[in-house]
């Protein structure tokens, strides 16, 4: 008998949701590379109104934390909501979901901060046996670290890590979906400039595994950063 192709990472747009969670302009200075973040979720805002998919966006205590940044356009949003408790799975958010999405069974989830409220909705979606996205290059945290353990947590309570560009072709499955060009140029538009860490950079230095490989002056050149002020933040 075929699994259910849904909990094997697969994504139909009528059963899926995008949570953006608590991307508030008082969190720019703190968090790592937070215009990576807001790249990602003006990507996605873009691509739910071409797959009619609603996006609900969550904001923490906003009364002393400010409102979601005005660089991400969220007029169109399914809702928006305060909260104080970390995970955006509150009541308000489960009741607007049964009416928007009464046959939900996958959550996008982007944001911030990733090891609290990202992987506290996890822990809690994951209850409920929704399947669980999270976009590894539209999360971050204030701290590099706690962002890197959390992806590796969230990964093995059973969350499907993945990326932008990925979740947007699993919604399309097929090159003749009527979508195919309106997503393509927002991958194109939206490029990601890979500036998290742990990925690429990491793969590398495991090939190389001697500071006396002959290949290490030329890895290096490669893994060279882009400087803080690309990211228009302090390091």
């Amino acid at each position: 008998m075929a699994r259910n192709i849904l909990k094997l990472g697969a994504l139909e747009a009528q059963k899926t949701a995008f949570l953006l969670c608590d991307i508030q302009e008082t969190f720019r200075p703190h968090v790592k590379h937070f215009g990576e973040v807001v790249k990602v979720a003006n990507k996605m805002v873009a691509a739910a109104k071409v797959f009619n998919i609603p996006v609900y966006v969550s904001e923490q205590y906003p009364k002393g934390l400010g409102h979601t940044t005005k660089d991400i356009n969220i007029s169109d949003a399914a809702l928006v909501y305060e909260k104080t408790k970390f995970s955006m799975y509150t009541p308000e958010l489960q009741e607007k979901l049964k009416k928007d999405v009464p046959n939900l069974s996958s959550v996008i989830l982007f944001g911030i901060e990733a090891h609290v409220c990202i992987e506290q909705t996890v822990i809690d979606l994951l209850n409920e046996d929704i399947n669980v996205h999270v976009l590894a290059d539209g999360v971050s945290s204030r701290s590099l670290m706690d962002r890197g353990l959390a992806l590796q947590r969230m990964q093995s309570l059973g969350c499907f890590i993945t990326t932008s560009e990925n979740v947007l072709f699993k919604l399309l499955r097929d090159k003749n979906h009527p979508a195919f060009k309106d997503i393509s140029k927002l991958n194109k538009r939206f490029q990601s400039i890979g500036c998290f860490v742990g990925t690429s950079e990491n793969v590398l230095f495991k090939l190389l595994r001697d500071k006396n490989n002959p290949a290490f002056k030329e890895i290096s050149k490669l893994n060279l950063k882009p400087t803080p002020d690309e990211f228009g933040m302090s390091s």
